[in-house]
Parts: C-alpha cells; sequence; structure tokens
C-alpha cells in the first residue's frame, strides 16, 4: 500500500467522464422534450379520398382488404 493519501473521489476525472456521459443525455433529453412540446405537428383535415391509396395510413391499413365496388 501506498503512504499517500488519494484525492477525495469528486477530484477523479474518470468519475466525472462516468456521471458526466449520462447526465448529458439527461439533459439533452429534456431539451427534445421541451421542443417537442413548444412546436407540436399540425392537425391536418384531409378532403375524403376516393381510394384507398389517398387514405391516411392508418385508415387505408385498416381498410385495405375491404372489397372496392
Amino acid at each position: 500500500m501506498s503512504d499517500e493519501a488519494s484525492p477525495p473521489w469528486y477530484k477523479l476525472p474518470i468519475v466525472w467522464m462516468v456521471i458526466g456521459g449520462p447526465a448529458a443525455v439527461v439533459v439533452a433529453g429534456f431539451a427534445t422534450l421541451a421542443i417537442a412540446i413548444a412546436n407540436p405537428d399540425p392537425l391536418t383535415n384531409l378532403p375524403k379520398a376516393k381510394n384507398s391509396a389517398d387514405l391516411p395510413a392508418v385508415q387505408g391499413r385498416n381498410h385495405a382488404a375491404t372489397p372496392q365496388p
């Protein structure tokens, strides 16, 4: 063993590298959330579609097997 005292944990650079990476990701996540809340996607009012190719994806998928007249 060494007679020198080890420095406190907060003075070791590796500790800040281990804490800093996940902390930066959390901060970036909150920044992304704030942007998403401040700028929501607008809803669109589409006219009634004539065939399933013109429908929004969810409606077209749900009626893809419905027979066409």
